[in-house]
């Protein structure tokens, strides 16, 4: 067992000794990724990119709290719907890798369409 497999494993323990599986769906779960990840980006509204460092090195509590709740509504979401986060990820990546190969996108930001 992998321990995305371990953690997700405590997460629904967690969530159905409280009922809550019944809240738990691919709308709602989404809609709360997307807000947590909004309160982790009003840690560094109004900042300089060079005061975020700052921000997280002074507040490294409540953000490292901020990202457990998108880690946590990812794995819900992943719960709900069967799909298999490790996989989705080396596939992503391996897409990336076409997307943007190493002689076209090294020290660049530029999109993959406009490279």
């Amino acid at each position: 067992m992998s321990q995305i497999d371990k953690l997700k494993s405590k997460l629904v323990k967690f969530r159905d000794e409280r009922d809550w599986k019944q809240f738990h769906n691919p709308k709602d779960i989404s809609q709360a990724i997307s807000i947590e990840s909004a309160e982790l980006l009003e840690h560094f509204l109004w900042i300089s990119q060079e005061a975020s460092h700052d921000v997280v090195n002074e507040n490294k509590e409540e953000i490292s709290d901020e990202l457990a709740d998108i880690f946590a509504y990812l794995l819900s979401f992943s719960d709900i719907t069967g799909i298999d986060l490790e996989e989705a990820l080396l596939n992503k990546l391996e897409k990336n890798n076409k997307k943007y190969p190493i002689e076209k996108a090294k020290g660049k930001a530029t999109k993959y369409n406009k490279l």
